[in-house]
Order: C-alpha cells, then sequence, then structure tokens
C-alpha cells in the first residue's frame, strides 16, 4: 500500500519571513511559557508516581521535539494533568521500567496514526465521551491531592472509592499549618489574574509558600510542612540514556496500557491545537502533530520521563504572551533547562501541600463543570455517554473509560447514519422532479410497467444498514416480474452491505425474478465489481441513470411475464 507522508513540521514554515520582532515576541513567550511549566511538570511528576525532576525532563526533552516536529505553530508540550492517573496506575502494576515500554509503544502508535493520516478522524470522537474522561480525571487528581493539602501524611489505596474512606477516617491528623499553606496557595493562583494575567498565579504561589515555610522551618521551629526534599531526592542533571528489554510477554500486557496513552495523548493534542487554531486564525496539521508526539513518546522515557501531550494551558499561555511560531515551545525547553540544571536543588524547599494546591486548581480548571452544566440540556443519549464515561473514568480507570468510550461512539455513529438511511419501495409511478440521475427533464414522473418495483437506498450502504435493508425485503413478501435496485443515493458500500445485496440478488433470482441496479456511482460500481455483484446480474443490467434502468425494465417485462406464465402453465 502506497502511503504518502503528511509531514511538515510548523518549525521551518516558521522560519520564513522571520523577523527580529518576531523572535522578540516569540523569546518573551517563551521565558514565561517555561516559567509557568515549572511548577505544573514538577507537580504533574511527584502526582504520577516519579520523582519532581523526571516530569521536568518529560517538559524540556518533550516540549522540544513537539515544538521542533510539531503541526501547530504555538503547541507547547509536556506532561499534563490527564496522564496522572494512567501514568500511576501503570507504575504500580508494572514499574517504572513497564511505563517507559508502554509510553515507547504509544509512541509508535502516534507515529502510525500520523503516517496513516488517522489525525483528522480522532477529530470525531463525540464530545460528550471527551467531557465525561476529562471531568472524570479531574475529579481523580483532586483526590488524590486531598492527603498532601491536608498534611495528613497517610498511605492510601490506589482506588478512588477507597482513598475517600480512608481521608474520612484521618481528617483528624489534618496538619493546619500545611492545609494553611494550600488553602493560600489555592486562593494566590485563583487572584492573580485580577492583577496580571501575564504572570502566572502557580509560579507566584510556589515562590511564596516556598519562603514562608522555609522561614517557618528556619525560625520559627515549625518543621510539620513537608516539602519536595523530604521526600525525594532531586538531581540538577540530565540523566542518561537507558535501554529496555522488550519481550514479547511484556508488550502483550502492556497493549492495553499504551493504547490508552496514545488514545488520550491525540486525543489532548489535537483538542488543544484545535483550541489554539481559533484563537491565531491558522490551521493545524493534525497528522504532523501526532507524529511529532510519537517521536517525543519514544524519546522521553529512554531519559526517565512519562507521557507527553499537548498542554491547553500551556498553550493558551504562549499565545496570550505572544508566540506566533514553534520557536517558542523550543525556548521554553531551553528555560526549563537551564532551571533545573543552575536553579533545580532550590525545588526541594517547595511544599508539598503548596504543589497539592497547584494540582486543585489545575483539576478544578479541567472539570469544565459550566461544559457539563451545559450538556446535562442535550439529548438524553449524549447525556447519557458523557455520565458513563465519567462513572468508568472515576470508579474504575482510564483505561476502561476510553476504550468503551470509544466502543460507543463506534455505537452511536453506527445508529445515528443506520437511522438516517431509508429503503423506499416505489410501484407503477416514480417521480424524477429533482433527481440529479434522470437524464432527461421532460416528464416528472415515468411510467413503471407492470410487475416492476423500484427499492430506492437513501444512504450509507453498509454493516449497520445492510440488516434493516435484508428486513425490509422479508416483509414485502411480493414477486414482481423486475426488482430496480436504485442505489444514486449511496455514497459508499461495505462488505456486509454487497453480502446482503448479493443474498437478496440470489434469492430474487430463484425465484426467477429480474434485479436491475440503477444510480450506481463509479465509486459503489467499482466495490460491485470486485466483489462478484455485477457478474451475478451482468454488466448489461447495471445503469447509471434511472431512466435507462426504467426502459430496460420496461421492454423486459412483457418478456418475463410470458415466461412467467409458461412456467405456470407447465406446473400445472
Amino acid at each position: 500500500m502506497n502511503v504518502k507522508l503528511d509531514f511538515h513540521p510548523k518549525f521551518f514554515e516558521g522560519l520564513k519571513n522571520y523577523s527580529k520582532e518576531k523572535f522578540i515576541s516569540d523569546l518573551m513567550a517563551g521565558i514565561i511559557v517555561g516559567i509557568v511549566a515549572l511548577p505544573l511538570a514538577i507537580a504533574f511528576g511527584i502526582a504520577s508516581g516519579v520523582s519532581p525532576e523526571k516530569g521536568i525532563i518529560t517538559a524540556i526533552i518533550g516540549g522540544f521535539i513537539v515544538s521542533f516536529l510539531g503541526g501547530s505553530s504555538v503547541q507547547i508540550g509536556g506532561p499534563t494533568g490527564a496522564f496522572i492517573i494512567i501514568v500511576y496506575g501503570i507504575i504500580d502494576k508494572f514499574g517504572i521500567e513497564g511505563l517507559a515500554i508502554a509510553t515507547i509503544m504509544a509512541g509508535v502508535m502516534l507515529v502510525a496514526m500520523g503516517v496513516f493520516k488517522v489525525g483528522s478522524i480522532i477529530k470525531f470522537i463525540p464530545y460528550p465521551i471527551v467531557i465525561g474522561f476529562t471531568s472524570g480525571i479531574a475529579l481523580v487528581i483532586f483526590t488524590t491531592q486531598i492527603n498532601d493539602l491536608f498534611g495528613m501524611g497517610v498511605e492510601t489505596p490506589a482506588d478512588f472509592i477507597s482513598k475517600w474512606v480512608v481521608y474520612f477516617q484521618n481528617f483528624d491528623k489534618t496538619n493546619l499549618w500545611a492545609l494553611g499553606v494550600g488553602l493560600l496557595s489555592i486562593i494566590i493562583i485563583a487572584l492573580m489574574p485580577r492583577l496580571s494575567k501575564r504572570i502566572p498565579g502557580a509560579f507566584v504561589a510556589i515562590i511564596l509558600m516556598t519562603v514562608v515555610v522555609y522561614v517557618l522551618r528556619q525560625y520559627a521551629g515549625i518543621t510539620g510542612i513537608e516539602t519536595i526534599g523530604d521526600r525525594f531526592t532531586i538531581s540538577s542533571s540530565l540523566p542518561a540514556p537507558t535501554s529496555f528489554t522488550f519481550d514479547m510477554e511484556t508488550i502483550k500486557s502492556l497493549v492495553s496500557p499504551a493504547f490508552t496513552i496514545a488514545m488520550l495523548g491525540a486525543i489532548e493534542s489535537l483538542l488543544s491545537a484545535t483550541v489554539a487554531d481559533g484563537v491565531v486564525g491558522e490551521q493545524h496539521n493534525s497528522n504532523t502533530e501526532l507524529i511529532a508526539q510519537g517521536a517525543a513518546n519514544i524519546v522521553v522515557p529512554i531519559f526517565g520521563g512519562i507521557p507527553v501531550t499537548g498542554a491547553i494551558a500551556r498553550t493558551m499561555t504562549n499565545i496570550n504572551n505572544g508566540g506566533r511560531t514553534a520557536l517558542s515551545g523550543i525556548i521554553h525547553a531551553v528555560v526549563l533547562l537551564l532551571i533545573l540544571l543552575f536553579l533545580g536543588d532550590l525545588t526541594q524547599h517547595i511544599p508539598m501541600a503548596c504543589l497539592a494546591g497547584v494540582l486543585v486548581m489545575v483539576s478544578y480548571n479541567m472539570s469544565g463543570w459550566r461544559t457539563v452544566r451545559s450538556l446535562l440540556k442535550s439529548p438524553r443519549a449524549d447525556v447519557g455517554v458523557m455520565i458513563v464515561t465519567f462513572i468508568l473514568t472515576v470508579v474504575f480507570d482510564l483505561t476502561i473509560a476510553i476504550e468503551i468510550g470509544l466502543l460507543m461512539a463506534v455505537v452511536m455513529f453506527v445508529k445515528r447514519v443506520s437511522d438516517s438511511t431509508h429503503v423506499a419501495v416505489l410501484r407503477d409511478k416514480l417521480d424524477t422532479r429533482h433527481h440529479a440521475d434522470v437524464t432527461s427533464k421532460a416528464d416528472d414522473q415515468m411510467t413503471l410497467a407492470k410487475g416492476v418495483e423500484v427499492y430506492e437506498i437513501d444512504g450509507p450502504f453498509f454493516f449497520g444498514v445492510a440488516t434493516k435493508f435484508d428486513e425490509m425485503m422479508r416483509s414485502i413478501g411480493d414477486k414482481p416480474l423486475i426488482r430496480i435496485i436504485r442505489m444514486r443515493k449511496v455514497p459508499f458500500v461495505d462488505s456486509t452491505g454487497i453480502h446482503n445485496l448479493e443474498i437478496f440478488i440470489h434469492s430474487s433470482q430463484k425465484e426467477h425474478i429480474h434485479v436491475i441496479l440503477s444510480g450506481v456511482n463509479p465509486r459503489v460500481h467499482e466495490s460491485l465489481e470486485k466483489m462478484g455483484i455485477e457478474a451475478m446480474v451482468g454488466a448489461d443490467n447495471i445503469f447509471d441513470h434511472i431512466n435507462k434502468a426504467v426502459n430496460r425494465a420496461n421492454e423486459l417485462a412483457p418478456v418475463l411475464e410470458e415466461k412467467r406464465r409458461e412456467r405456470h402453465h407447465h406446473s400445472k
């Protein structure tokens, strides 16, 4: 199969007609986004079950590759809140190496999606499903941060319900100093946009709370507020690449989580790129974006990182601060690298309760509760899908939610398309007004000879409709001389549709009913020819216009009527 690669990185397009003004704008945006990304990368890394510098490394390497190879000029790549739950679950079950292998496998899947041009299809995943698992992830992230926010310091189980049981049993162990730090962080992040939209609230909260906690620990003797350094040993350097052992057993066990990472990464990155398009007025290349996301997820695990995708909040920060080419994303990665190398040791003083506050605000913004509220007014089927996806994400896990969500998306699509496809039976007269496949406009109606019936299929003739067609044919029960299958409104036909058509033609011929196909477009005709339908009915019984089909039927009708009389006479 010859597949033409759709790979056109925006970075190289952005270099055309590049100017000093654009560079200054990209530089400022890149620096600000790098500062915004720092606390988020640390928080996402810790919440995912890895050390804080692993989150920063993910943002550095992943952010660089996504900007350098991506299909969006303003997309910022890195770790995101959406992956926290799936990453934590994979580490818990398969370990760090299992996560790395699953992420590499997901990267290969993403590259394959881009190569085979699946990018445009991913965008058709129903909105209720996206909202369902996004809001579900938000609730789960919020739940994971309660322990650090309240400073309880208790061991918590993995599943959602058991976590809350443990919390309610241990709220008496709340550290009020830690809770105060967490709540102040949330207030600062919430109020900061009113003071300045350019200075990120999360960064301000971390700076202020880190200073406050350091002073409290050093000069007030308050040591109960846990910091990153109390829990992790931080390395201020890029790690050496590591190798992994791939065997068939490991690959088989990790296919499902790898698929979840790939699908979630594809959905989130393309959603982010689409939102960005609407703001900057450009059109991203979804297939190029998927290839870039795949490349990032193949490379990042080699250096100990976690899954990468497009980050909506950081992408919007980039746009709002003047970033217009992919260079701003590369600058953001360089800024993070410099922070890691020269200021990495300072991150050990960041209080865990402050990071919990950052993630609580991330979960709030991610929840999209206003969107959820408006979607509750949608048709019941959409509401049901959203609620089911939400519950599966919260109670079970994201892998199950995405797999069942995608299955529901397919079922919904098939049902809606099949509901829109109709089969009509016409006798005696055929109304030809406004019919594109009629060669003459002289008459508004065509007369059908006695014994000629027209079966008009309106819509795609695929597996979701084929059974409906078959049931309708059985219910008619009459035995005309000729059946014209009019397919002018059939844009495509699949193997199931052709199979049912074959059964219908065979049963008709067995009852000595002549079959003619009309209005067959070239694409459908080619499929019918390949599958042997043309040979069954004869090439002289397939027409592109209804006029020709009706004329042929009207000519044959008297002949076939005579033959039927003869058979009836001989049977006596």
